[in-house]
């Protein structure tokens, strides 16, 4: 069946392309961007929350909607709601996020001659920030191969039992499935960190991953909260979520900073060893150091607020792509090859 999700009056201005393929998340599974039809499939979650069903994306030429194949059905009219909810929120579709767009692009030139200022996201809060764990301390293959893993591993602790049933029935290894939701990863005994270091290899960061799903069930963040939150520019808000990330162990400024980017509080740039090879770079700051790049980067990027994550991004994919070519034109099998992975968000 086929689902369509209204642009409204920015429909002339959105470009699946460029919604899609500017950030890392897009290649990291299950993700997976079709070149040849400029489309985006994975799974999406039904209204349930257990089942999943797989979902191709794609903007028909000179149309104001996005069209959504729904590769199952029957599905309900409550599942059809969730569905255009997680696409909405990938592609950030909503009021906020396109007066988040014209306001940058008013302030930035060059993102608007090129329709840039849509950072693509996950359908969910925790899998941003589960994939933000992914991109530290390692190479970007790895960063890809851990979320393939938990990909893999979603069908053996899915709360949906026909589709645990038919992994075991399976006889391939490599079914991919839905990302794991942080019900999935608490509802089971057996999955710990040793398991989830095992069987996805992500080594210090199971501990970090377990302690984020727990403060869901206990309450200390609610998936409605911060929907409404994303959805709201008051920066007091936002500055208290930061905080509250802060203190899970292992939840760093780079980490926070890259899932406040997802939340759509663009105030704070994941700043890092890339942001400094960047300033010395493009901007000439030779002596830019970790001791520096708190005023470095506001005096760059000051200019932009309350945007200047955005404008940091754009000029790290335009830099990207200049170099090594359209990230919307690569193959899916050699997004492991890409040889700057800091590019596309890493923190090696």
């Amino acid at each position: 069946m086929e689902l369509k999700l209204a642009l409204g009056e920015w429909s002339g201005r959105f470009d699946m392309e460029k919604a899609v393929c500017n950030h890392g998340f897009f290649m990291m599974s299950p993700n997976l961007w079709i070149p040849s039809t400029k489309s985006l499939r994975r799974p999406l979650r039904l209204a349930d929350s257990t089942r999943s069903v797989p979902v191709t994306i794609s903007h028909p030429l000179h149309h104001p909607f996005l069209l959504i194949q729904v590769h199952h059905s029957p599905i309900s009219s409550a599942d059809e709601a969730v569905i255009l909810e997680q696409v909405g929120r990938m592609l950030r579709i909503s009021k906020k996020d396109e007066r988040d767009v014209t306001e940058f692009q008013e302030m930035h030139s060059s993102a608007r001659e090129n329709g840039l200022g849509r950072i693509f996201r996950s359908p969910t809060f925790f899998e941003d920030a589960v994939k933000s764990i992914l991109l530290c301390n390692c190479s970007w293959k790895r960063s890809l191969d851990m979320a393939r893993d938990l990909c893999l591993l979603q069908p053996k602790i899915a709360l949906d039992g026909n589709a645990r049933s038919k992994r075991k029935r399976s006889k391939c290894s490599d079914d991919i499935g839905n990302f794991p939701s942080w019900k999935e990863l608490l509802a089971w005994s057996w999955v710990d960190e040793k398991y989830l270091i095992k069987q996805c290899n992500v080594g210090y960061r199971a501990a970090r991953i377990l302690q984020l799903a727990t403060m869901f069930a206990q309450g200390d963040l609610r998936e409605n909260h911060i929907a409404k939150l994303e959805q709201s520019s008051d920066p007091t808000s936002f500055e208290t979520l930061y905080q509250k990330l802060l203190k899970i162990k292992g939840f760093g400024p780079f980490v926070c900073s890259n899932i406040m980017m997802c939340v759509g509080f663009y105030q704070r740039i994941p700043s890092d060893s890339e942001t400094i090879r960047h300033l010395k770079q493009v901007h000439g700051k030779q002596n830019c150091s970790k001791q520096t790049i708190g005023k470095d980067v506001e005096e760059i990027y000051g200019k932009y607020n309350p945007f200047q994550c955005l404008a940091y991004w754009v000029e790290l994919i335009e830099e990207y792509e200049n170099k090594f070519g359209k990230l919307s034109k690569l193959e899916a099998a050699n997004y492991h090859l890409i040889t700057a992975p800091r590019y596309l968000g890493t923190r090696e």
